[in-house]
């Protein structure tokens, strides 16, 4: 593996210095770690401090699995080592290697926030993107204040591109990150209610993701949703920043335009419109927010492309290469369960009411026998809770012959839903796991959504078989 930081680096963008006098110099870092489960030999562990773990406590671990350094503040609990690089902080020292990683890039930096479908559009872009040159992205969901500069962190030198995931859960959250990551273009998916009872309204959450724009270098491009809450806030921010904006859809007008979209249960089909070319795009995921998903991936693709001596050649390529995106479990995957029987939509990594509306585009474009959908409460929506779950009730009924619930918020909509597609509700995803399982017959296809605290995963493994069809998890 090639060279990813040497020792004296280390030292010098952290501020650190390693133990028993050492310089560090016979130290070589090919990874960075903050978990000991998933650390390789050669990488740098940096034991943070949360509230819940410490990573100081593995410390030792580390050292014996092979790791070439640990970043520590905690001299007390780790005795010395010449492998331990000592900071007056572990995460401020995370940010600093993340900075430092930056500052040394010599490719191209994509930025990703939205209320929805930034990690999809993420792995949308590292698909394209590898066609075009090497490409480093965020792993799964990566996005707050250690998974941003971790991301960073991991930039391999000789990179053409890196594309980082920001997310938010309150206000002045974004600022921060998108300054350390310096994007060259920036995306945001759309805007929706996620987070809603933090951030009080839809235009707040407009004027929080237009944070990124406001980070941009004077003549980038921002690529934004056509449709989306907040073009006022968004054409202001470009217009303070001096960045270019474009949009994106099936707007006449729009600087990365959809026409001729063809959608299935196996995939989309259409022609994007960017940058001067019309280019040919099938993706194998069904549903219409992936193929505007696509779109932006391949308006950045336009973007990066400005002054390219080939820009069709590099775009041809990239529609190419998304041919063969797939979505990633629980956020879409199509899986066969009960022996074959039956087919799952894994949507149960999050949910919010514009994810939940996609996600029943989805389902109504599948051949099936009985349409089934399972869903867990939204979270985070405070007072706006009651009214975001009801707005639910009739894109529910429009699609799904069988309707199964958990949690306090989607007990309000079960109970407004038609009493024939009223399955079960229950109070928690592991006692609505078992009647879900004995519902279904050959030929559904059932749809599992909720947010993460909901655990809706149980749900999905006990449709997979991964755990008892019949009792409390």
């Amino acid at each position: 593996m090639s060279v990813l930081w040497s020792g004296p680096e280390l030292a010098e963008a952290t501020g650190g210095h390693f133990g028993c006098g050492s310089d560090g110099a016979g130290i070589v870092v090919t990874g960075v770690s903050i978990d000991t489960r998933t650390l390789q030999p050669g990488d740098l562990f940096i034991a943070l401090a949360g509230e819940n773990s410490d990573g100081h406590v593995h410390a030792a671990v580390a050292l014996e699995a092979g790791a070439a350094a640990v970043l520590v503040h905690r001299e007390q609990e780790t005795g010395d080592d010449a492998r331990l690089l000592h900071v007056a902080d572990t995460l401020d020292g995370l940010w600093a290697l993340g900075r430092a990683a930056q500052a040394r890039f010599g490719g191209r930096v994509v930025a990703v926030t939205g209320s929805v479908g930034k990690t999809t559009t993420k792995e949308m872009l590292r698909v394209a993107l590898s066609a075009l040159g090497e490409t480093h992205a965020a792993v799964a969901s990566y996005n707050n204040h250690w998974g941003v500069p971790l991301t960073l962190a991991r930039l391999p030198r000789g990179a053409a591109f890196c594309v980082s995931e920001i997310g938010m859960n309150h206000p002045g959250e974004i600022a921060p990150l998108a300054e350390l990551v310096r994007p060259d273009v920036g995306v945001i998916t759309t805007i929706g209610s996620a987070h809603l009872g933090h951030m009080g309204s839809r235009e707040a959450i407009a004027r929080e993701k237009a944070s990124l724009i406001e980070a941009l270098a004077p003549g980038a491009v921002a690529v934004v949703p056509d449709d989306a809450t907040g073009q006022l806030v968004f054409a202001d921010a470009a217009r303070r920043a001096g960045v270019t904006l474009w949009h994106s859809g099936f707007a006449p007008g729009s600087e990365v335009r959809l026409t001729d979209l063809e959608l299935s249960g196996e995939g989309s089909r259409f022609v994007v419109h960017v940058a001067g070319f019309a280019v040919p795009v099938t993706i194998r995921a069904p549903g219409e927010h992936l193929a505007r998903n696509a779109a932006l991936a391949m308006g950045v693709a336009g973007a990066l492309g400005t002054g390219s001596s080939a820009p069709e050649s590099d775009l041809a390529k990239a529609a190419e290469a998304l041919s063969e995106f797939v979505p990633g479990a629980g956020r879409g995957a199509a899986v066969p369960v009960c022996g074959g029987r039956a087919l799952l939509l894994d949507e149960s990594y999050n949910a919010s009411v514009l994810a939940i509306r996609a996600a029943l585009g989805v389902l109504r474009l599948m051949p099936a026998r009985r349409r089934i959908v399972v869903l867990g409460d939204i979270l985070e929506l405070g007072g706006f809770a009651s009214d975001e779950h009801l707005s639910l009730v009739e894109p529910v009924s429009d699609v799904a012959d069988l309707v199964f619930c958990c949690g306090p918020h989607m007990k309000e909509l079960f109970d407004a839903l038609p009493s024939p597609i009223r399955g079960a509700w229950t109070a928690d995803s592991a006692a609505l796991a078992p009647l879900v399982c004995r519902s279904i017959a050959k030929g559904d296809v059932v749809l599992v959504k909720g947010s993460l605290g909901s655990r809706m995963k149980l749900v999905v493994d006990a449709l997979k078989g991964d755990m008892p069809k019949s009792g409390r998890a």
